[in-house]
């Protein structure tokens, strides 16, 4: 499975944004996706992922309220609306599915399969 993310920009706080990821290939049922984000210097922080199909949402506290995962499973893409953004989501943004994941690992890069691209995000005035 590859996997194509699309949507970032530059946007002021407050602003919103709504990223894709589109999966070229079979998915299964049993196909998770996931969101990460990495800023310069650290490493890959978990954001939000959607279990299986249009299973369990999970959310990373700093996002909860803002940021909302859905999935298209007739397009086969994972969407993340971003609301409210503000200067600290700042990041480079990579999707990212599995379907060998097991739950207690769905905030775990290492624990993704397939890795898109990413797209950069930037929350500035």
């Amino acid at each position: 499975v590859q996997l194509q993310a699309s949507g970032g920009g530059l946007v002021q706080p407050g602003g919103s944004l709504r990223l894709s990821c589109a999966a070229s290939g079979r998915t299964s049922s049993a196909y998770t996706v996931g969101w990460f984000r990495q800023a310069p210097g650290n490493q890959y922080e978990f954001v939000a992922a959607m279990w299986r199909r249009g299973g369990t949402t999970v959310y990373t506290d700093s996002v909860k309220g803002r940021f909302t995962i859905s999935r298209d499973n007739a397009l086969n893409t994972v969407y993340l609306q971003m609301n409210t953004l503000k200067p600290e989501d700042t990041a480079v943004y990579y999707c990212a599915g599995s379907s060998s994941l097991i739950y207690s690992s769905i905030g775990t890069a290492g624990a993704y399969r397939d890795w898109g691209q990413g797209t950069q995000v930037t929350v500035s005035s």
